[in-house]
Formats: C-alpha cells, sequence, structure tokens
C-alpha cells in the first residue's frame, strides 16, 4: 500500500490550500472530500473580505479554489473518512468505501459537525458502534444491525449490510429513503433514536417509541465528530484543539479551518490550510 507523507481531509478553504502548500514542498499528498469543494463556500452570496477578490461569489471563489488544484495536478480523492488510527510513525485512515490510506502525517480540515452525538454513542464506539459499514461491516455477519440513516448516501452501505447481516433495521433520521429499493430483510422505521444502551457492548437502540434489541449499531453521517474521527482527539466544545502551528494533542496530526473553531471565516481556513502544511512539513524533516 502506498504511504503517502501527507493525507488531507476536507476540501474546503483550508484543505485545498494545505495540499497546495504542501505540493509546493514536493511532499505525496492524498486530499480526500468531495470533487465538487465545499458546498459552504460555493452557496455562499459574497464574500467581502478574502485579500484580491473583492466582493467574490462563493461559486466563483470555489471555481478559482478547484482550478488552482487543477493548475498544480493536485486531484481531489472523494470519499468519506470514518475514522482515523494514529499507528505511531504513520497513520490508518479507513473510509466508507472500504479502502484504507496511509500517510505519515495528517491535516485535518473536515470542516464542523452541528449534529448532536446520542446519548451513549461516544461511550460505545468501537464496542457495537461504528460509523461505516463497508469498514465494519464483516464483524456483523448473520446478525441483525441498526442503521441510522442520516445522509442519502447511506443507501449504498444499507443494501452492503443486508448481503451481510439477517436483519437490517434503517432509521430515517435526516433523509428519505425509497423503500421500494431495497432488500427484502431490509425494515424501514420512522421513528427518532434517542439512546444507545449496553454493558459491554451496545445492544439496544431506544427510540421516541420503544427500544430494538440489536448486534451493532451504524451511524450514518454526512461528517463524524472529530472525537470519534480520531480516536483520543483532544477536543473542547467539539472542536479540535491546536496550537498556533496547527499541532493537535497527537504527534503528526494537524488540523485547520472551522474545525479548530471560530471564526468560521474562508480567509482565516485558508491561512490555516497554510501553516498546517508547514508544521506537517517540519514534522516529517523530524522524523
Amino acid at each position: 500500500m502506498e504511504r503517502f507523507n501527507i493525507a488531507i481531509v476536507g476540501s474546503g478553504p483550508a484543505g485545498i490550500t494545505a495540499a497546495i502548500t504542501a505540493r509546493i514542498r514536493n511532499k505525496s499528498i492524498v486530499l480526500i472530500g468531495q470533487k465538487c469543494g465545499s458546498n459552504k463556500v460555493s452557496s455562499a452570496a459574497v464574500i467581502k473580505n478574502y485579500p484580491g477578490l473583492p466582493d467574490v461569489t462563493g461559486a466563483t471563489l470555489s471555481k478559482n479554489l478547484l482550478n488552482h488544484l487543477n493548475a498544480m495536478q493536485i486531484s481531489i480523492t472523494e470519499d468519506k473518512i470514518s475514522c482515523i488510527y494514529a499507528m505511531g510513525k504513520y497513520f490508518v485512515l479507513k473510509a466508507a468505501s472500504g479502502t484504507d490510506y496511509e500517510a505519515s502525517s495528517v491535516i485535518l480540515a473536515c470542516g464542523v459537525d452541528f449534529v448532536k452525538p446520542l446519548k451513549g454513542e461516544k461511550d460505545f464506539i468501537g464496542r457495537g458502534v461504528s460509523y461505516c459499514a463497508t469498514c465494519d461491516g464483516m464483524f456483523y455477519k448473520d446478525k441483525a444491525v441498526c442503521v441510522l440513516a442520516y445522509e442519502k448516501n447511506a443507501i449504498k452501505e444499507v443494501k452492503y449490510l443486508a448481503e451481510l447481516c439477517i436483519k437490517v433495521f434503517v432509521f430515517k433520521c435526516f433523509t428519505d429513503i425509497i423503500e421500494e429499493s431495497l432488500p427484502v430483510n431490509v425494515t424501514v422505521i420512522a421513528e427518532k433514536p434517542l439512546e444507545i444502551k449496553g454493558s459491554l457492548k451496545a445492544d439496544v437502540l431506544v427510540t421516541e417509541k420503544g427500544e430494538y434489541k440489536t448486534d451493532g449499531i451504524f451511524i450514518l453521517r454526512q461528517a463524524v465528530a472529530p472525537d470519534s474521527l480520531v480516536p483520543g482527539l483532544k477536543t473542547e466544545n467539539g472542536y479540535v484543539v491546536a496550537d498556533r502551528q496547527m499541532k493537535t494533542s497527537i504527534a503528526g496530526c494537524f488540523a485547520c479551518g472551522d474545525v479548530t473553531g471560530v471564526p468560521y471565516q474562508y480567509i482565516k481556513a485558508a491561512g490555516e490550510g497554510n501553516v498546517a502544511a508547514l508544521s506537517a512539513v517540519s514534522y516529517l524533516s523530524e522524523l
């Protein structure tokens, strides 16, 4: 497996700037995110404080950022990272596609997740709670699982689980599920999940109407909270704690942009992305 110098998670201004700076410093990189860039940027009406681009629209800024990547022959790998493991001198990034990426350092530029975790969710991460069906589905072969579907792409992972599991209960959270397209062993339930319970592992999902016994629970969201994404990462009020060099509590892991907290500004994100890349380059030199 190829091991990159730097893996960058997120394709907004912070991630793109980090990728550009890392490429200028001749580092091998993988930039993981949406190929269209950040939806938050492209949907902005007018941005007034981006230097050199007065009154630029979000769509224009997004296009310019992607054009800059193309000019430097940097591609965006479209995938969703569900977990990042620090392995000492390198990191393993597990993706929803089933692909594992390896890198000597990681830059988190993945924005913020405003979805409040369920009661008990974080207590059972890795013990019956997973954020990636293709990563952990095989652990539940011939068993019954619950899927909390917060995103449209959840349908792909639901079908994958249906091939492995005896029964799959899908809870429609903030997305529509077309039931006619699902295998017969999938049941769609329109109830709001409230809590995850268990002893040694999660085995009960509590909803607004009752409780469901289960062997495992898959929570499929567009984004994963930072402390769930990187086990052991220090966070505060949902944000990654990083110093002025964008260093986090884990050596070799850096963070930039909205994931580090307010203010939510495109120019702030870009500046932090530049610093994070320079710090990652320095870290690599020290290895």
